[in-house]
């Protein structure tokens, strides 16, 4: 909803209007082989007061090789429990120092207003850890 010219503006839409962010990282390594576990610490749960709340949201998953792995390796983005967007993904040349820290934004519209979780899920295949340098920001903005 717009802003008129000469409106009066209440509190709660100004309040709406002020974008909110936050950020986590990961608190504990995650080793392979996983299929879409919540990556230690790698959470952030929020309050939207409108419906159709925008996130947007960048991830940074730390991926370090131990070993010959078993294939590819992924994070992603789940808000209230869905997987979202696209991954960030990891693929080894096969060299163990092929350490890389993998980046993915996302724009997502929660339709409902209310409370919300967005956090990192991983796949990793066997011989990969996800360190503790592994991200998420999040930024919330509300519709008037």
């Amino acid at each position: 909803m717009p802003i008129l010219a000469g409106q009066i503006v209440t509190a709660g839409q100004l309040d709406r209007m002020q974008p909110r962010s936050y950020k986590a990282a990961q608190t504990a390594a995650l080793a392979g082989s996983v299929s879409n576990a919540d990556v230690p610490g790698c959470s952030v749960t929020f309050t939207t007061k409108a419906p159709g709340a925008t996130v947007v949201a960048n991830i940074v998953c730390d991926f370090d090789p131990s070993g010959a792995l078993g294939g590819l390796s992924n994070c992603r983005l789940a808000i209230d429990g869905s997987g979202v967007g696209e991954y960030a993904v990891y693929q080894s040349a096969g060299a163990i120092a092929d350490r890389q820290s993998t980046p993915q934004n996302y724009r997502e519209v929660v339709s409902a207003a209310g409370t919300h979780t967005v956090k990192v899920v991983a796949s990793l295949a066997s011989n990969m850890t996800l360190n503790v340098y592994t991200t998420l920001v999040v930024t919330v903005y509300e519709v008037v």
